[in-house]
């Protein structure tokens, strides 16, 4: 049985959306283009929504538009996406990480508030000017504590719900809490078009400024070849957004079957004792399946169990390696091993199973008795001869 470790959910409705467009003349900055953006802004309750080409693109103009500037601070996670760091160098500032919470494995608020009273008090350290949480696998962060802490010290909040879309907070959905929100579509996320992303935000003065910056600084009021600002290439087509609407009108639907393979997992993975399965805190009224991520309860385990699904035929990932220890931060910040345990732990022993929408119960069941005969397993006892 060939199981792939991820597939997008496509399907007729998808195909003739995108067919259409060719019989178009207009393949950018046209009505598909408004019509996503809108009926995305309404599904997470957003006064505006902007396309964009990927979701890195969304998170730099998020950065931007909130002031940060050089040598600036964000604070974000280190258990995430490298893009979500590698947005705030963009605009030559620093990312601050903070350690994330063991179960969530989200960014931990009362980290956040402790790292960002002692920068407070270390003017030499650099202006902090935002905080970026992410809704890591399609759980939501602690917002409620983060934005407490936000509003203290005057910092923009941008929610990096890249892996999140229809995930909601305390009942809210994720990306419409902050000051601003970024969603991605990959092909391995829950819904997809091609490459693309999406800022959502409701103040009304970002909306015009995304607009521009994606499509290199012109204002809707610039004449012909006139740019306003230093801008970017960062549209989204008309075929993206063509596929994008056609996802969003079955997104519901998707999401609900990627639930249905999440609980096939719990259900066969429940009581085997070498893993701990995803948690779910008490505000995540809604969590948005990105991927199916388990935990090795033994150190330095995960390789081997990764090893062991290969030769069974599945697929396995190691979902995230910190970014603090990626070796460009490492050579540029002389980042270090212990400097965040939790997402230390988690990077040595976190794996994603595969997971889509489409994925059939026998498919389910090939994985978890793959890897029920995998974490059984013991390397050969070597002896000692004379």
């Amino acid at each position: 049985m060939k199981i792939p470790m991820s597939e997008p959910d496509i399907t007729a409705v998808e195909r003739e959306a995108v067919a259409a467009v060719l019989e178009t003349p207009t393949l950018a900055l046209g009505p598909r283009l408004v019509g996503f953006e809108e009926r995305l802004a309404s599904y997470v309750g957003a006064r505006h929504a902007i396309g964009v080409s990927s979701g890195t693109a969304g998170l730099h103009l998020c950065v931007l538009a909130a002031g940060v500037e050089p040598n600036d601070l964000v604070i974000t996670s280190p258990f995430s996406f490298v893009a979500s760091a590698n947005c705030i160098l963009y605009a030559g500032a620093r990312p601050v990480f903070v350690d994330v919470d063991p179960d969530t494995l989200t960014l931990d608020p009362d980290a956040v508030a402790r790292c960002v009273a002692r920068l407070d008090r270390s003017p030499h350290r650099g202006r902090l000017r935002a905080l970026l949480p992410v809704h890591v696998f399609g759980h939501a962060a602690e917002m409620g504590s983060l934005l407490v802490v936000a509003e203290r010290y005057g910092l923009a909040v941008i929610e990096d719900a890249c892996e999140a879309i229809g995930a909601e907070y305390c009942g809210r959905p994720v990306g419409s809490i902050g000051d601003a929100g970024v969603f991605a579509f990959y092909p391995n996320k829950q819904m997809t078009t091609g490459e693309g992303g999406m800022i959502v935000t409701d103040d009304d003065a970002w909306d015009p400024l995304f607009r521009s910056l994606r499509n290199q600084g012109r204002d809707v009021f610039d004449a012909w070849l006139t740019h306003s600002r230093l801008g970017y290439n960062y549209r989204l087509s008309e075929l993206a957004a063509a596929l994008g609407e056609a996802q969003l009108g079955r997104l519901d639907g998707i999401l609900a079957r990627r639930e249905r393979v999440a609980g096939w997992y719990a259900a066969r993975l429940g009581d085997c004792e070498g893993i701990t399965l995803p948690a779910r805190a008490w505000w995540a009224t809604r969590i948005s399946w990105f991927v199916y991520v388990v935990r090795l309860r033994v150190a330095g385990d995960r390789d081997r169990v990764m090893r062991g699904l290969e030769r069974r035929g599945i697929p396995a990932r190691p979902y995230f390696p910190p970014i603090h220890l990626q070796p460009f931060y490492r050579a540029r910040f002389d980042h270090r091993p212990g400097e965040f345990p939790v997402a230390e732990a988690a990077g040595a022993s976190c794996l994603a199973l595969p997971f889509f929408a489409g994925m059939r119960e026998e498919q389910v069941d090939a994985v978890c008795g793959a890897l029920h005969e995998v974490l059984v397993e013991r390397a050969p006892v070597r002896r000692a001869f004379a």
